[in-house]
C-alpha cells in the first residue's frame, strides 16, 4: 500500500521534512518512489510547499494521505484554477 507521508531531514532541533509517496512497510526515511512537496515547521510562520497535481494524482491511484499530511492538505488548498 503506497503512504503519502512526512520524511524527516535537516540538523539536529531544525527539522525540515519532505513529503513522500513510499510504500507503507518501509522506514521513514527510506527511499521513496516520489517527493511531492516540503514542509518547514522551524519558519515563522511555518512553509508548505505541495506540488497538488502530483499529491491528487497518487491519491487518484491509491495512496493514502498521513494524519498529518491530510492536516496539511486541508490547511494548505490547492490554487483555484
Amino acid at each position: 500500500m503506497l503512504m503519502i507521508r512526512l520524511a524527516r531531514f535537516g540538523a539536529k532541533k531544525k527539522p525540515t521534512y519532505r513529503v513522500v509517496v513510499i510504500e507503507k512497510e518501509r522506514a521513514r526515511d527510506g527511499r521513496a518512489i516520489e517527493v511531492v512537496g516540503h514542509y518547514n515547521p522551524v519558519a515563522s510562520p511555518a512553509v508548505v510547499s505541495l506540488k497538488h497535481d502530483r499529491v491528487s494524482h497518487w491519491m487518484k491511484n491509491g495512496a493514502k494521505p498521513s494524519d498529518t499530511v491530510a492536516r496539511l492538505l486541508r490547511t494548505n488548498p490547492a490554487p483555484a484554477a
